[in-house]
């Protein structure tokens, strides 16, 4: 079921002349940005990260306004009462579209990757080629499970784009996708260690330059996700009765 759910929210996110828009011109823009950022910082070496935090970032952003507009797609087109009213948990019925949005990011990483390869000339050297195959798709299904713990507020919200434009950038930029950790305040730590976006962004970036162990990472971003689909599960049972009840799920 989540697996023909994910085909058909993709096979819809395909259609909507915004989403592809996004999705084609969002990633190579975040790309450019990227590279020319770290060529001004006088660290060209480090281009191959540049592009693979770029990708990251493009995924990132798929599931987060994917997840939210998802939801309030499904409201605006008057389906989201027959989601809820399904007889399946709430979370399966749900989790399809946040692993479609994810999906769909993919398309960001590839483009990064690609973009700075034919503009720029990085070359695509990954240090561990096998680990980057496994650690990207590991960190999308991480991503698509954090979703749905995201997507359970959605469902309260009757603008959810409101929720998801505060989230984008501090999320990204705390998780380091793209500049370090250590470079900012201390405090931004505990809120990065609970993140799977975090350990996911680690993951794929030890993989493309090996700068540490793939597998541990992963492992924790994948702990993180699971964690997150539990308590997406329970909160999404709670709001969807919450809604019911306050008579507010079809309120747009």
């Amino acid at each position: 079921m989540i697996a023909v759910g994910a085909l058909l929210h993709a096979k819809q996110l395909s259609r909507s002349p915004f989403e592809i828009a996004t999705a084609l011109i969002v990633p190579v823009v975040q790309a450019t940005l990227a590279v020319h950022l770290f060529r001004a910082g006088g660290d060209p070496g480090r281009l191959l990260e540049a592009a693979v935090g770029a990708g990251l970032m493009g995924i990132w952003s798929s599931v987060l306004f994917g997840s939210g507009g998802a939801i309030q797609n499904q409201r605006w087109q008057g389906t989201l009462e027959m989601i809820m009213l399904a007889p399946r948990p709430p979370a399966l019925v749900v989790l399809p579209i946040t692993l479609a949005t994810a999906l769909t990011g993919t398309y960001a990483m590839l483009a990064t990757l690609a973009w700075g390869r034919l503009l720029y000339g990085i070359p695509l050297s990954f240090a561990h080629p096998l680990a980057f195959a496994v650690a990207v798709p590991g960190c999308i299904i991480g991503l698509g499970m954090f979703g749905l713990l995201l997507a359970s507020t959605f469902v309260l919200l009757r603008n959810a784009n409101a929720l998801t434009n505060t989230l984008e950038y501090p999320i990204w930029l705390v998780s380091g996708m793209l500049v370090p950790i250590t470079a900012l305040p201390g405090w931004t730590g505990p809120i990065a260690a609970v993140l799977p976006t975090t350990w996911g962004a680690r993951a794929v970036r030890e993989a493309a330059t090996g700068s540490g162990p793939v597998w541990p990472s992963l492992g924790v971003c994948l702990a993180i996700s699971l964690a997150c689909l539990a308590l997406g599960a329970i909160m999404m049972t709670h709001v969807e009765r919450r809604a019911r009840a306050a008579a507010t799920l079809a309120l747009a």
